[in-house]
């Protein structure tokens, strides 16, 4: 089988760039290889609305699953790319039929990274990435009252407050000092650690993890100090692994992900990546070469590829955002806080509507807004120039952000 394109990954990345392929006017051959058997559909809602019950999966699809048919968008599901040969043009897929492509696009994202520790393989260890992990803790959720939450970053706090939600008792562990450290400053991670233990959740920061226990089945967790702590499931939330194994042994350049250039080429003649896998300068990184994971992300650098392929070239320069929606706390962030030196607090943390912005050598590089609308928009345009802004001025919430002076 020949195809003009073929994109490998059907989810957030693969259907946009699907989509943006038609949109701009591509009438050649496009086929979309995914891994699960369902069309493309969205994921973020996995750890939220859908394991709440408030939204159906019928509404997580991308597009209608009539959709790509409609445009000629033949889609190849239950099956993944094994292996690649650059030179040939070719991927073999997992059940030996091969694919050949004039360009192709990775947006394969990548697999939950999975606890190295006795009993992580016992039934009732999950994690949410696919509609198949949410619907195994659904399907369990009846007859489970303790849950422990291992990682204290987006998907384990938005798991544990559904899991609040639905009465379930929570404990969260986190082996660092703080949850979000990665992504956010103190003032924010103290605030989201006050929120979840007023809302029942024992959260615990710099706990390790010895082993899982049970026989066949979770019955507790035993952490680095001998202690234990019962519970009949446990979800893990440590991260992602980079699906790209095909892409390195084929030769293409990576490590953490799969390196791409400002068009989101590889170093394979017509590949490219985008998303969770890609590899990328970031000027809202201080030029450090990172990967995303997000929606916008996956997004905008399908944009990237697609009009490389059609021959209209433009570099990735998207400004990050991002979300998280938690118990009634809807965090919004735009940049990186990558490397910040100074973080400024603008409104009261106690009125559950307040803003965090990071600085670095006295310009802003990402706000953190929570229930904080106007600032998380204002703030964007801050982020983009590089405004200097005294500190002083950026905590007085009384002024909107947008008519603070520059320096």
């Amino acid at each position: 089988m020949h195809y003009d394109v073929v994109i490998v990954g059907a989810g957030q990345g693969g259907a946009s760039a699907a989509i943006q392929l038609r949109q701009q006017g591509f009438e050649g051959s496009i086929a979309m290889i995914g891994r699960e058997t369902e069309p493309p559909y969205e994921r973020p809602p996995l750890s939220k609305e859908y394991l709440l019950g408030e939204k159906t999966f019928d509404r997580l699809y991308i597009r209608p699953p009539e959709f790509w048919a409609g445009k000629n968008v033949e889609l190849l599901l239950g099956v993944e790319v094994v292996a690649l040969d650059s030179k040939a043009m070719q991927a073999t897929l997992g059940d030996g039929r091969t694919v050949s492509y004039a360009n192709l696009i990775w947006a394969t994202g990548g697999d939950p990274r999975r606890l190295m520790i006795p009993g992580a393989e016992l039934a009732g260890v999950h994690g949410v990435r696919t509609r198949a992990d949410a619907d195994a803790i659904l399907s369990e959720l009846g007859g489970v009252q303790r849950v422990v939450v291992i990682g204290g970053g987006y998907i384990g706090l938005e798991a544990a407050a559904v899991l609040r939600k639905l009465g379930k008792e929570v404990t969260l562990l986190e082996v660092l000092p703080r949850v979000l450290a990665r992504v956010a400053g103190p003032q924010l991670s103290d605030f989201y650690a006050a929120e979840h233990r007023a809302h029942g959740v024992d959260l615990r920061t710099e706990t390790g993890i010895e082993a899982i226990l049970g026989e066949g089945q979770v019955s507790g967790v035993r952490l680095a100090d001998g202690s234990e702590v019962v519970c009949q499931m446990v979800i893990v939330g440590i991260g992602i692994i980079p699906a790209v194994g095909p892409l390195l042994t084929a030769g293409a350049t990576g490590g953490n992900g799969v390196d791409v250039d400002e068009f989101c080429r590889t170093s394979l003649p017509g590949v490219f990546a985008i998303g969770d896998c890609a590899a990328h300068f970031n000027a809202f990184a201080e030029g450090a070469v990172i990967r995303l994971e997000s929606v916008q992300n996956a997004n905008d650098q399908a944009a990237v590829a697609v009009r490389s392929i059609l021959g209209t070239a433009e570099p990735y320069k998207a400004t990050p955002w991002f979300w998280s929606n938690q118990y009634d706390l809807k965090l919004q962030t735009v940049g990186l806080s990558t490397g910040y030196d100074a973080e400024v607090l603008r409104g009261d943390p106690a009125s559950r509507s307040f803003s965090v912005i990071y600085l670095r050598g006295g310009k802003v590089i990402a706000c953190d807004a929570v229930n904080a609308i106007k600032d998380y928009v204002q703030a964007r345009k801050l982020v983009e120039e590089g405004a200097s802004i005294a500190p002083e001025d950026l905590a007085d919430a009384s002024r909107p952000l947008k008519e603070l002076d520059r320096l």
